[in-house]
């Protein structure tokens, strides 16, 4: 069998990459289901609560500049599991913990230092090597793991119903080390020369270089980008105002707040992480729209995703108990879906602007932008909760910041600096803009 015909080794990256986004994100995001049992089990408030969610967001932005570089360096087969290692018994180990500052330690610190080191900013920069041309498309994919992560809340909360909170969170932990080390060791590879291909998949080493779009270049592409040159740009911190909204703000507040609105409405604990899934088969659904931006460039999906998305938070304001949980779940899932092809998008065309042997720093600072919004929103809403005793202000925040999100990716025109390539197939217009 040819070279050409077998199957691309990238897919099989990607593959895992999804394996490690819907286990480890499972870990962080099912705290939705966790949440209320902690503030029941030991009468905390729920701004204080949330802060651990908080704390994790934080840190985790903060170490991820660092994971990304660490990813830049060395072997994934030695990064993720060490990641994976901490995450896991970080979490399982809250199974012991009783007083909140425990909590803060090991699912605010502990857990969060993991996931970076094997989550999204890591799987970023491995894949962008992997694949060019096709890039949105091997982003979606190995991204719909986040939205299979959202599914695990009904799974966990029926755990916490079986065995209790313990035995759940001890349970969760263990089984991650035990489904992602060994695939991480076996399987996984830094890049397309360690399988004798290059990226795509498209043509035998050495015969001719990989280029996205063959004949244009613009002056943008001509920069070898280091992290102090993409912090002098202007479409960094434009992008960087845009993962603090999107992923900071909009979404943490979605993934922390959401089963206890339902709860709150007058749902069953079931009943309400089961309405949140469908935010995460929406969003899993909605990473497949990426692909799009392949085609007819990354501004004609992320834009119209933030406002789906927030047009469909906006139902939120018309739940009002039990009898609504049809409208519930359609809210949940149009603003996934919207969610999904927005953030799969955002990584795609971080990676056009900034893409070289520096991309995994960059994309970790990227990530920190992200988590200063993340850091702040669960506890905020948590905070306007308790001072109004209502979600309303909190949905409003939501809102808000999906269609600032919008309006600032408007603002960066990645088309203009580095059109797709089908963009340029169609005869997009091609700019001349300089960083």
């Amino acid at each position: 069998m040819s070279q050409q015909s077998r199957l691309f080794y990238g897919w099989v990256i990607v593959g895992i990459a999804l394996v490690m986004m819907a286990v480890g994100y499972a870990l962080r995001n099912t705290f939705s289901v966790f949440y209320p049992v902690l503030v029941e089990d030991f009468g905390w408030d729920r701004g204080n609560t949330a802060l651990m969610f908080s704390i994790n967001v934080l840190v985790y932005g903060i170490t991820a500049p660092i994971a990304g570089g660490l990813i830049d360096r060395f072997s994934p087969r030695l990064v993720f599991p060490v990641g994976v290692f901490l995450m896991g018994g970080a979490i399982a180990l809250c199974s012991l913990a009783t007083q909140q500052w425990h909590f803060y330690l090991l699912y605010g610190v502990v857990a969060a230092c993991g996931l970076s080191m094997c989550g999204s900013t890591p799987l970023a920069a491995l894949v962008s090597r992997w694949f060019v041309r096709r890039r949105a498309l091997a982003f979606g994919i190995f991204n719909m793991g986040f939205g299979i992560s959202l599914l695990a809340s009904p799974a966990a909360q029926s755990l916490i119903t079986d065995l209790g909170r313990r035995q759940a969170y001890a349970s969760i932990g263990l089984a991650a080390i035990a489904i992602v080390v060994p695939l991480v060791v076996l399987f996984m590879r830094r890049s397309p020369e360690e399988k004798g291909t290059v990226p795509d998949g498209d043509v035998s080493p050495g015969r001719q270089q990989t280029v996205p779009l063959k004949g244009v270049e613009t002056p943008w592409m001509r920069v070898d980008w280091t992290l102090r040159r993409a912090l002098r740009t202007r479409q960094f911190w434009l992008l960087f105002l845009t993962a603090l909204c999107l992923l900071g703000l909009a979404q943490q507040v979605i993934i922390t707040h959401s089963v206890y609105l339902f709860q709150d409405r007058g749902f069953a604990p079931q009943p309400a992480a089961n309405s949140f899934s469908f935010y995460g088969i929406g969003i899993t659904i909605g990473y497949l729209f990426a692909n799009l931006s392949d085609r007819i460039g990354r501004e004609r999906v992320l834009v119209p995703g933030c406002l789906l998305s927030a047009a469909g938070t906006s139902l939120l304001f018309l739940v009002d108990g039990p009898a609504h949980i049809g409208l519930a779940c359609t809210s949940m899932f149009l603003c996934g879906l919207g969610m999904g092809g927005a953030v799969t998008t955002f990584f795609a065309t971080v990676a056009d602007l900034f893409q070289g042997r520096n991309y995994g720093a960059i994309q970790g600072l990227m990530t920190f932008g992200f988590s200063i919004g993340g850091a702040f929103s669960p506890w905020f809403a948590g905070y306007l909760h308790d001072m109004t005793d209502s979600y309303v202000a909190a949905v409003a925040l939501v809102v808000t910041g999906l269609t600032t999100a919008g309006l600032l990716v408007m603002l960066s025109a990645p088309r203009r600096l580095r059109p797709v390539a089908g963009m340029v197939a169609r005869g997009g217009r091609q700019g001349e803009a300089t960083p």
